[in-house]
């Protein structure tokens, strides 16, 4: 397929569980060679469109296809163009990694000498191969993930799948599968990732698509998205609470909207006009007539963080709701 075909294509996916609307017409593209990134706090439907778009779950409505092939009509050859890797390592922890690989290679009817090879092949690119002989129940939750990875790719498919690839683990692990991510990107596989962290879609992907109950509520690139939140914002941090209301006064002067207070009145943001640096010296002028005192000020563009909460009213760590229940039901 050509760099401008559609790998992914979703039409009015709908899912349903009993009265709960998982999905709610929801539609996604994603061209060949390109990330999308799925973005959305618990709960959202993130998982539930994973499944539909891996032949996991059979929609309510709508169509959908991946490389050309209908997923619904045609599940057995979808399953041939898709690595899955989950939110949870799905490899057999009594098995060494090297033996989850081969088995994997096996049963998509590799030959033995050349299910051998693949396996260790991956292990080298994920960093595994010191590990490669002990079982995978001795693991750290990195190499859990990056061997679940390994195995989506066994079959070497053109489309890859990650749901949530990087939740729970720590910084370092984060950044190794970003990087795992980038090299498969440069290699020209087409990648859907799902995720709640706000700076792994800002990173990684080319393309966004925020969703809410089921449904997009934005899509665009994250320059895109920060745009709809504004311009920059002016950030303080006072040296005492007492200062709140005063502060606040002086950010009302030149914000645009609300003036937003944390940390106990110590904490103030507020989105600054098309001139920001002008509004921000209007406003330590303003403390300084006032003698409010700061700790720290200045001028920031706003994050995904930002464009999520305008958004949707809510934080993207929104606490799990009923969707998030049912789907881990599933």
């Amino acid at each position: 397929m050509s760099g401008n075909e559609a790998m992914i294509r979703a039409t009015g996916l709908v899912k349903r569980y009993k009265d709960v609307e998982a999905l709610a017409g929801l539609d996604l593209t994603v061209p060949e060679g390109k990330v999308l990134a799925l973005l959305g706090p618990n709960g959202a439907g993130k998982t539930t469109a994973v499944r539909c778009l891996t032949t996991l779950l059979k929609p309510d409505a709508g169509s959908v296809s991946v490389a050309g092939v209908d997923v619904v009509n045609d599940p057995a050859a979808a399953k041939a163009k898709i690595g899955l890797s989950g939110q949870y390592a799905a490899v057999d922890e009594h098995l060494t990694a090297y033996e989850n690989l081969v088995m994997i290679g096996r049963l998509y009817h590799l030959g033995r000498q050349p299910a051998r090879d693949r396996a260790s092949e991956l292990l080298e690119r994920f960093d595994l191969t010191e590990f490669a002989n002990r079982p995978t129940k001795t693991y750290s939750g990195g190499q859990r993930r990056r061997l679940d990875l390994a195995c989506a790719l066994v079959a070497a498919p053109p489309v890859i799948v990650l749901d949530e690839p990087t939740t729970g683990l720590d910084v370092r692990s984060r950044q190794l599968m970003w990087d795992v991510i980038r090299e498969l990107v440069r290699d020209g596989a087409t990648l859907l990732l799902t995720t709640q962290y706000l700076e792994e879609a800002d990173v990684l992907a080319d393309d966004i698509v925020v969703i809410d109950h089921g449904r997009q509520i934005a899509h665009g690139t994250a320059d895109e998205l920060k745009s709809q939140t504004g311009g920059q914002r002016i950030e303080v941090v006072l040296a005492s609470a007492a200062d709140s209301d005063a502060a606040a006064r002086i950010l009302n002067e030149v914000a645009v909207g609300e003036v937003q207070v944390s940390d106990g009145g110590r904490e103030l943001q507020a989105a600054a006009g098309q001139e920001a640096a002008t509004d921000l010296l209007r406003v330590l002028q303003g403390f300084e007539r006032d003698a409010v005192k700061v700790l720290d000020v200045g001028l920031r563009r706003p994050t995904l963080d930002d464009v999520f909460l305008s958004l949707t009213g809510h934080a993207a760590e929104a606490a799990a709701t009923t969707t998030d229940a049912t789907e881990a039901s599933q």
